[in-house]
C-alpha cells in the first residue's frame, strides 16, 4: 500500500485549477489520501517510541530545564529563575505544559512526535505546494530530514520554527488573500520557537513573490540583489570584531548542498551521504534524459527552485558558523550547520519540479532504511548510558548537585551526549555544569548567589569539556562520569575535592 501511494503522482492542487483557501486544499487531500497518511505518520514517528527515552543531544537539557521551570513555579528550589521571553521558546513552553499534566516522560514523546510531524508535513504540503503535486516519491528524503542533523543535535525550537515556516510557506504559494493571512499568522507563530525561521520564512516569501512578478531584467537583478545581500552581511560581521564571529568549521565542500544533514554520528553517516549523494545525481540525469529524449518538461518554477536552492547554499558561506552577540553574551553557534537544512529542503524542491524517473524511488527507500537502522543502533548506545546514569543517580541523596561529564565516541558529529545524563537527574539530583540558565537564552535563567548552577557560561563550557578545575565554593559535588575505555556507556559516580579535575576526578 505504501509502495503504491509512493509511485502514485496525483495533483491536489493542479495549477489548472482555481486557487482555493489552504486549509480546504490540505483537507481534501488527507481525505482522499488517508491510508498513505495515516501509514506514514505511524512510520514517522517509530523512531521517538523506539528506545526507553528520546535521544536528541540537547533534549534532555530541554527536559531537564522543564523540571526545574516546575520546581521554581512550585517554589520548591532557589538559585534559579523563569523569565518572559518572546522567542527561542515555543518547544520548551510545549513540554513544559505537557508535562504538568501528562508528566515528563510522556509530554517529551508526545511533543517531540509532534514536532517530528509537522516538520515531515509541512516539508510535504511546502513541496506539494510548490510543484503542484504531492512529493511521494520523495519521502524517504524527507524520513531523513526530519531524523538528521539539526534533529539529534536537539535544536528542536530551530526545527519546529522551519516546521512552522514551511508550512506558512506552502500557503503563501497557493495564494489568495486568505492563504497570505494565514501565512503570515503561522510565520509570526514560528518566531516564538526561533528567530531563524521567522526570518526565513518571510524572506523567503517575499522573494519568492518578487520573483514571480518581474521578468527580464528586473528578475535577473533581483538574483543579484539577493546575492549582494548575503555578501553585505558576510562584510558586516567581518568588520564588528566585537561579535567575535568565525566560519571555521569542518564541513566537506559537497555538504553545503545539504547533505550535511546525514551526517549524525559515525562515519557510516558520512559514507551514506555521499551514496545519496550519488543518487541524487543519477536520478537528475534521469530526468534531464526524460527532457531530452522523451520531451518531458519541468514545471516552469524550476527555475525559482534554482534560485532558492543556490541562495540558500550562499547563505551557508555568507553568514559565520559562530558568533558572539555581546564580549559577555552566550554563543549563537552552529548557524551554518543549522541552514544546511534549509538547502536540503530546497534541494528536494528543486528535484520536485523535475521528471524524476519512477526507478528512483526504490534508492531513496533502500538509503532511507539504511540511515534508520544506523539511528537505531547508535541511539541505543545512548540510552544505555542514560540507564546507567539513572541506577547511578537513585543511590545519591536527594538534591545533589553532580557535573555530567561524558564524551561522544570520536567519530561522532553529535557531541552533546552527556545532557542524557542531566535528563537522568529529573526528580533526584541537579546539574550544577547545565549550560541553559547561565547562557541567558532560554526562559530558565541563574537568580543572584545561586550555588544551584554555575552562573558564568564559560564555567559551564568547561565543565562540560571536563577541564574545570573545582573551587572551594562548588562543594559538595559529585562527578557522573565515563569509567571504562572499552564501553563509554559505562558510567561511575565520585565525590570531587577542591582541585580536582570534572573530566579526571582524583
Amino acid at each position: 500500500m505504501l509502495r503504491g501511494a509512493l509511485l502514485r503522482m496525483t495533483d491536489p492542487i493542479s495549477s489548472a485549477e482555481p486557487r482555493v483557501f489552504a486549509p480546504r486544499n490540505a483537507w481534501r487531500f488527507v481525505t482522499e489520501n488517508l491510508a498513505a497518511v495515516v501509514l506514514l505518520s505511524v512510520i514517522l514517528v517509530i523512531p521517538c517510541f523506539w528506545h526507553q527515552r528520546i535521544q536528541a543531544g540537547d533534549l534532555g537539557s530541554h527536559m531537564y530545564n522543564a523540571w526545574l521551570a516546575e520546581l521554581v513555579e512550585r517554589h520548591e528550589i532557589s538559585g534559579v529563575d523563569v523569565v518572559w521571553q518572546w522567542t527561542n521558546v515555543l518547544f520548551d513552553l510545549l513540554v513544559a505544559n505537557a508535562a504538568k499534566i501528562l508528566g515528563f516522560v510522556a509530554a517529551e514523546r508526545i511533543v517531540a512526535s509532534a514536532s517530528v510531524a509537522l516538520f515531515f508535513w509541512s516539508t510535504f504540503a511546502l513541496i506539494a505546494s510548490f510543484s503542484g503535486r504531492p512529493p511521494w516519491g520523495l519521502t524517504p528524503f524527507l524520513l531523513i530530514l526530519a531524523y538528521g542533523y539539526a534533529f539529534h543535535m536537539g535544536f528542536l525550537n530551530y526545527y519546529l520554527s522551519l516546521g512552522l515556516a514551511f508550512l506558512a510557506l506552502a500557503a503563501v504559494w497557493q495564494k489568495g488573500t486568505g492563504n497570505w493571512l494565514i501565512g503570515v499568522a503561522i510565520g509570526l507563530l514560528a518566531i516564538v520557537a526561533h528567530p531563524i525561521g521567522f526570518a526565513f520564512c518571510y524572506g523567503a516569501a517575499l522573494y519568492a513573490w518578487l520573483s514571480e512578478k518581474l521578468c527580464g531584467f528586473w528578475r535577473v537583478s533581483l538574483s543579484v540583489l539577493g546575492l549582494l545581500i548575503l555578501l553585505c552581511v558576510r562584510w558586516f560581521f567581518k568588520l564588528q570584531s566585537e561579535f567575535d564571529a568565525d566560519w571555521t568549521n569542518k564541513r566537506q565542500a559537497f555538504d553545503i548542498l545539504g547533505t550535511d544533514q546525514m551526517k549524525v554520528f559515525g562515519h557510516n553517516y558520512t559514507l551514506l551521504a555521499g551514496v545519496a549523494l550519488v543518487w541524487v545525481v543519477v536520478i537528475c540525469l534521469g530526468a534531464l534524459y526524460n527532457w531530452a529524449i522523451r520531451g518531458e518538461k519541468p514545471l516552469a518554477r524550476l527555475v525559482l527552485a534554482v534560485d532558492l536552492y543556490l541562495l540558500s547554499i550562499v547563505a551557508i558561506k555568507a553568514l559565520p558558523e559562530n558568533v558572539r552577540f555581546g564580549t559577555s553574551g552566550a554563543w549563537a553557534g552552529l548557524l551554518g550547520s543549522r541552514l544546511t537544512l534549509i538547502s536540503a529542503v530546497f534541494g528536494l524542491l528543486l528535484l520536485a519540479c523535475l521528471k524524476l524517473p519512477p526507478w528512483h524511488v526504490r534508492g531513496t527507500i533502500v538509503i532511507a532504511t539504511i540511515f534508520l537502522a544506523l539511528l537505531y543502533h547508535d541511539t541505543g548506545g545512548l540510552d544505555r548510558m542514560e540507564e546507567n546514569a539513572r541506577a547511578l543517580v537513585t543511590e545519591l541523596p536527594p538534591g545533589t548537585r553532580i557535573v555530567a561529564v561524558a564524551k561522544a565516541p570520536t567519530d561522532w558529529r553529535v557531541p552533546f551526549v552527556y545532557h542524557s545524563i542531566e535528563r537522568a537527574c529529573i526528580g533526584r539530583c541537579f546539574s550544577y555544569g547545565n549550560y541553559e540558565p547561565s547562557s541567558s537564552q532560554f526562559r530558565v535563567r541563574t537568580a543572584p548567589g545561586t550555588s544551584l548552577v554555575v552562573n558564568s557560561d564559560f564555567k559551564a563550557q568547561a565543565i562540560a569539556r571536563g577541564d574545570y578545575t573545582v573551587q572551594p565554593g562548588d562543594l559538595p559535588l559529585v562527578s557522573i562520569f565515563q569509567c571504562d575505555a572499552a564501553d563509554w556507556t559505562r558510567l561511575c559516580a565520585t565525590e570531587l575535592r577542591i582541585g580536582s579535575k570534572t573530566g579526571k576526578p582524583n
